[in-house]
C-alpha cells in the first residue's frame, strides 16, 4: 500500500507543484514552456502532462524507497529534496534528453538549467509533503 501511496504522491505533485512552478516561471518570463502541455510525446503520442504525471509517480516510488530507512525527520526532508531535485534533473539531462535528441542540460542555457532545477525541486518538496501527509514514511509515524 505504501508503494501505491508513493506513486500517487509523486503523480499528484507533478500536477500541483511541478506544473505550478512551471506556470510561475513562465509568468515571470524565465521559460517559454507552459504548464499542462498536451503536446504528444514519443513514442506513444501520450500528452506531455500525462507522461510527466506517470513518471512523477514512478519517481515518487523511487524517492520512497530511497527514504524508507531514514529515521530522523530533518534528514528525511533534506535527503528528499536533494534526491528529488538532483536525481530527477540529472536523469532528465543525461538520459532522457539524449534519447529524445535534445541538448544535454538544456544546451547549457542558464534559464533552462534554472527551470529544470526549480520545477524538479518543487516536485520534490510537493512529493515529500504528500508522502508525509499520506503517512508513508514508516519510521517517521
Amino acid at each position: 500500500m505504501d508503494y501505491l501511496k508513493a506513486f500517487g504522491a509523486g503523480a499528484i505533485a507533478v500536477v500541483i507543484f511541478h506544473q505550478g512552478m512551471l506556470a510561475i516561471l513562465q509568468a515571470v518570463g524565465l521559460t517559454d514552456r507552459g504548464p499542462f502541455s498536451m503536446q504528444p510525446t514519443a513514442p506513444l503520442g501520450v500528452p506531455q502532462v500525462l507522461s510527466l504525471t506517470f513518471w512523477g509517480g514512478v519517481w515518487g516510488v523511487i524517492l520512497f524507497v530511497a527514504l524508507r530507512n531514514v529515521s530522523k525527520p530533518l534528514n528525511w526532508w533534506i535527503l528528499a529534496l536533494i534526491i528529488g531535485t538532483l536525481a530527477t534533473t540529472l536523469v532528465a539531462w543525461f538520459v532522457v534528453s539524449p534519447i529524445k535528441g535534445q541538448p544535454i542540460a538544456g544546451g547549457g542555457k542558464p534559464a533552462a538549467i534554472a527551470t529544470a532545477l526549480l520545477v524538479n525541486g518543487a516536485w520534490a518538496l510537493g512529493t515529500t509533503l504528500l508522502l508525509w501527509l499520506f503517512r508513508v514514511p514508516p519510521r517517521l509515524r
